[in-house]
């Protein structure tokens, strides 16, 4: 049983993770949110799907969710449909947003339990303070960072432990005391390139780095968008995934301005974000769903939001980077893309046309083209292989 709430960078992990599984003579289910470019997926692949929790999009793109009545649903979840769906299973892999119930699911069927993360980001560790979570604020003079990932673990108690504690009575179990470690427990295995996110040292945790769980993609490029790449030298895309960029609301106008600024066509991603054409120019194509394997090898540059699979897709094909970074992760995949000299870290979340265009310069450089194609080899494919093997020993 292979369990998750996250948007699509989360998604087709588990989906490579499953195919894997299967191929070594594993049944897999998966329960992922019920949105329509998640089934489609699964349903490609023949992976049995189990929808749990509300649309990530429309939580992802609503004004502003409530953080505690979002987690107390989410706790709700695990305990309702993925532990139905996990029934006779022998092993419960969750991953995705804080998975709160996930372990208490497990231990009550009497599963082996285990977690895997896209990034270490959210792990306690010495070497770096936390992410700020909805709830009490990380004082920015505090330089202890046990003492901040003490408030990070007061954080996750107050929005997950009220709900967890309910259904865990419910089932004749005793409270948790921490909800975050309890959660991080056993052998995590951390489902990123070792070369694009060096493990650091972890406090009291057991981390297996397997490599990114990568989806092979044979689908063909649109006609449309073929016959746009040969009309011209190659564009520069553009999108940033599931990110709505609430706080970008001319991002197409800017991205599109600054690319031509370079001299380049524009490939623009709807994406979340809702990307438009701003004008009627030949020189500008917007595409939806695509194959980004297929795309990016025949791209100028990619500029997104640093999510870690558009991360290690880029990375693999050997293409240039800009990352825009929005949350968690993403700050550091755009630190580790520029000091690997594949792209460029954008300076912060919301970019201007003077912004994008210096970060866009460095990554169309041509040493930056050289570096990016020679670290694309160095990029390990056999994650969910051995993520398979583990989880089968």
């Amino acid at each position: 049983m292979l369990a998750g709430y996250g948007s699509r960078g989360d998604v087709e992990p588990l989906i490579a993770l499953a195919v894997a599984l299967r191929e070594l003579g594993a049944d897999v289910r998966v329960c992922v949110p019920p949105d329509e470019e998640f089934v489609a997926r699964l349903d490609a692949f023949g992976v049995p799907l189990v929808p749990f929790g509300q649309s990530v999009r429309e939580l992802v793109t609503s004004a502003r969710p409530d953080p505690a009545t979002v987690a107390a649903a989410l706790v709700g979840e695990w305990f309702g449909p993925v532990a139905a769906a996990a029934e006779g299973a022998d092993v419960l892999m969750a991953t995705g947003l804080m998975p709160a119930g996930a372990r208490s699911v497990a231990d009550h069927l009497g599963l082996r339990y285990s977690l895997a993360m896209f990034h270490d980001v959210s792990l306690p560790s010495p070497h770096r303070r936390p992410s700020q979570r909805p709830g009490k604020p990380l004082p920015p003079e505090e330089t202890d960072n046990q003492v901040l990932w003490r408030i990070d673990a007061e954080n996750v108690n107050a929005l997950y432990g009220p709900a967890l504690d309910t259904h865990r009575a419910a089932l004749g179990m005793p409270p948790v005391d921490n909800v975050r470690d309890h959660v991080y427990s056993g052998t995590v295995l951390l489902a990123a390139d070792p070369l694009l996110w060096p493990a650091s040292e972890l406090t009291n945790l057991e981390v297996e780095q397997t490599g990114a769980w990568i989806l092979p993609d044979e689908r063909p490029l649109a006609p449309g968008l073929v016959a746009f790449l040969e009309a011209g030298e190659p564009p520069v895309y553009a999108g940033f995934g599931s990110m709505a960029m609430h706080a970008s609301k001319d991002v197409a106008q800017v991205a599109v301005d600054a690319i031509r600024a370079q001299g380049r066509r524009v490939l623009l991603a709807a994406g979340w974000a809702g990307l438009a054409q701003v004008d009627d120019s030949d020189d500008c194509l917007v595409v939806g769903e695509v194959n980004q394997q297929a795309l990016f090898r025949r791209v100028a540059a990619v500029v997104h939001h640093g999510g870690a699979g558009t991360t290690t897709t880029a990375a693999r094909a050997g293409v240039p980077q800009v990352v825009v970074p929005q949350i968690v992760d993403q700050p550091f995949w755009a630190h580790r893309v520029a000091e690997l000299g594949i792209g460029a870290a954008h300076d912060g979340p919301v970019p201007t046309f003077e912004s994008l265009s210096v970060a866009l310069k460095t990554a169309l450089a041509p040493q930056t083209r050289a570096r990016a194609a020679a670290v694309a080899g160095e990029i390990r494919t056999d994650g969910a292989v051995v993520a398979a093997r583990f989880l089968l020993g």
